[in-house]
């Protein structure tokens, strides 16, 4: 009924709990709710996911109210890649092409080239002449995997997901003697050692095209569990199986981040249209190039 009343747009990411995606008008991954964002009517955005989602709706919706249910919701790659380190990494490599995946703050986004997300990367790091020389921040797992993909040698941020990361190989390997006949599916984001028994590497959201397609009916899944929700509704026939992290005691890998954001939490946020995100102009008017020359690239 709120949601009705004040005009608003609920994006929520694959990652969210599953009572949150239930009330989400779009559901999506990075670059989904990123281009949905640009098209809004809507008076008011609301964006559960974490919060440098938040801001890149705020950088496409500049005179729009967007509002997040929990500013603390962080990630660990935006958080480990501060603009100020990455100016003094600009510095000693002036030659150097900035390309940021989506998961950096908007002042990370303003010293970039242009940003990608792991729908995309692939697709834009290629649109570069071979020659080119690039900076990749802030995930060196999948700035590897597009070196790897690629045959290009691009400077890597040490930065890396903390969930992703944290994927046990033993475990893995384990469930698929269990289950011989399934298909590993696994996020650009994990660890090289996970992505070579992967048999299929790609995005949330080409992780669950790529479930619908096959006729395999097992997958063992090396992404934030919060996907299955959608997997399950899309393929109820199939069975999905999370890959264990490394934790003793752990069956499914879940981002405490993204969890962050709760019914009750989501609810005072619509009532009373706070928390909101706000960037300061001058911000957002250098943040929009390298996202706009993004959506460009990858219609």
């Amino acid at each position: 009924r709120l949601k009705r009343e004040k005009d608003v747009l609920l994006m929520a990411h694959y990652y969210q709990p599953e009572e949150i995606q239930e009330l989400a008008d779009v559901i999506g991954d990075s670059l989904a709710l990123a281009r949905r964002a640009v098209s809004s009517k809507e008076r008011i955005i609301v964006i559960c996911g974490v919060y440098f989602m938040g801001e890149t709706a705020k950088i496409l919706n500049p005179t729009k109210k967007v509002l997040v249910p929990d500013v603390s919701a962080g990630c660990s790659l935006a958080d480990g890649c501060l603009a100020k380190d990455l100016m003094k990494m600009k510095e000693k490599n002036p030659e150097y092409k900035v390309v940021s995946y989506v998961n950096t703050s908007a002042e990370v986004k303003m010293l970039s080239d242009i940003v990608v997300t792991s729908s995309n990367a692939l697709q834009i790091v290629n649109s570069f002449p071979k020659e080119e020389k690039i900076i990749f921040v802030p995930d060196r797992n999948l700035g590897g995997y597009i070196n790897a993909k690629t045959g290009r040698d691009m400077l890597l941020w040490e930065g890396a997901c903390h969930v992703h990361n944290r994927f046990s190989l033993k475990k893995m390997l384990r469930l698929k003697e269990e289950y011989p006949d399934a298909e590993i599916l696994a996020h650009p984001e994990c660890k090289k050692e996970i992505l070579d028994y992967a048999d299929r590497v790609g995005s949330t959201a080409d992780l669950l095209s790529y479930a619908q397609r096959k006729e395999t009916t097992t997958f063992l899944v090396a992404t934030e569990w919060g996907i299955s929700y959608e997997m399950k509704k899309k393929c109820p026939d199939k069975m999905f199986i999370p890959i264990p992290p490394e934790e003793e005691g752990c069956r499914e890998n879940l981002c405490e981040f993204m969890r962050k954001n709760t019914l009750e939490k989501l609810y005072d946020c619509l009532l009373n249209e706070v928390p909101e995100v706000s960037l300061p102009m001058e911000v957002i008017k250098k943040a929009v190039l390298p996202i706009e020359k993004m959506l460009q690239l990858s219609k």
